[in-house]
């Protein structure tokens, strides 16, 4: 009973949120705000499992968020919209709560075969190629899809947003927090289990020798590539949830600076702590979300004080040079991040009564 203590504390703030958010105690931006936190947790643990645990360096993994949230999208509006690209829906738009996961498992899928075609020619390179090869399959994938004029190309797809009214319509709930909430869940338990498992500890082991690893019988290459779709496929997950956020995808929400948040947050948190790049996800939304506010104020005081010129504005692309000066500071200063490769169970023992980091 102990050891489910923390998937019995989630489910029960899970279900206090959605009672509060139907009673009315969040606003639409709080409730973003949370649903983007969920979001971040699902990218940059997924994104752990092969920069921190398997010890590779993928530097492109937005590219399989990206072909989550537009798989996802597709998907979601030819089974319940009716639409120009697909005429009528392929299913009533009742059953949506119901075959809405199926949307969400088959563009996890499609991104963890993407991930497939990356990782075959890619893990027979050494060294840092891997980091070379995912930036590249990040741009092709952005590229491909821009240039497919079917599916909007460079103006990007809507339409998904019909999908969580037809939901709305069946029962009224806060839907995609609820789809968010699950879609954390799932993956911090999966990636939980998989990393403790025996087939886990082969990922460790390509990551401190592989080697030796190989020499001890454990199929190296088998390892890492399984480890990298299960990778993808949880990035397209996050995407495919992104996109119906927003009720819109377009392809370049997914370039180089969108791999580059998921590296902030995967060695904020540290590399190989699960525990630890969960937090850094919900610091790093928090961090994001505070500069919206910060900006402007700092707009105000350095034109007060006659410190920019009145025709200067600080503006939001801010943030893309602060995101990059922390991963700087943290390669200076704490390559190792928060919490290094330690779980909250190493720095505060007594969790280790609930929960069992191992």
């Amino acid at each position: 009973m102990q050891r489910r203590a923390v998937n019995i504390l989630f489910l029960l703030a899970a279900v206090w949120l959605v009672a509060a958010t139907q009673a009315g105690y969040f606003d639409h931006y709080v409730l973003t705000v949370l649903m983007f936190m969920g979001i971040n947790i699902i990218f940059a643990t997924s994104l752990n499992l092969v920069n921190g645990y398997m010890g590779e360096f993928s530097c492109g993994h937005a590219g399989f968020m990206c072909v989550g949230a537009y798989v996802g999208s597709l998907l979601s509006v030819a089974f319940f919209s009716s639409s120009k690209l697909f005429g009528d829906p392929l299913f009533p738009p009742e059953l949506a709560p119901f075959l809405f996961p199926l949307v969400l498992i088959l563009a996890s899928l499609v991104a963890a075969l993407f991930g497939l075609i990356v990782a075959l020619p890619s893990f027979h390179t050494r060294d840092d190629y891997l980091a070379i090869i995912t930036i590249a399959a990040n741009y092709i994938i952005i590229s491909l899809i821009e240039n497919i004029d079917l599916i909007g190309g460079p103006r990007g797809f809507s339409g998904m947003k019909r999908t969580i009214n037809a939901m709305t319509d069946v029962v009224d709930l806060p839907w995609m927090l609820i789809w968010v909430l699950i879609g954390t869940f799932v993956c911090v338990t999966l990636l939980y289990r998989l990393v403790t498992s025996t087939y886990g500890k082969g990922i460790s082991a390509v990551c401190q020798n592989e080697v030796a690893a190989e020499i001890m019988g454990v199929n190296t290459n088998g390892v890492k590539i399984m480890a990298f779709m299960v990778s993808s496929g949880l990035a397209g997950l996050a995407g495919a949830l992104y996109a119906h956020l927003y009720g819109y995808v377009n392809a370049q929400a997914f370039n180089i600076l969108k791999s580059t948040e998921g590296l902030v947050m995967v060695y904020l948190g540290g590399m190989g702590s699960l525990s630890g790049v969960i937090l850094a996800a919900v610091a790093f939304t928090l961090m994001v979300e505070l500069l919206r506010f910060i900006i402007p104020a700092m707009n105000d005081l350095l034109h007060a004080g006659g410190l920019l010129p009145a025709s200067f504005e600080l503006s939001q692309i801010w943030k893309w040079v602060l995101i990059p000066l922390i991963l700087i500071l943290l390669m200076q200063f704490r390559p190792e991040g928060l919490l290094g490769n330690k779980e909250l169970t190493h720095v505060f023992p007594r969790l280790k009564r609930w929960v069992s980091f191992k």
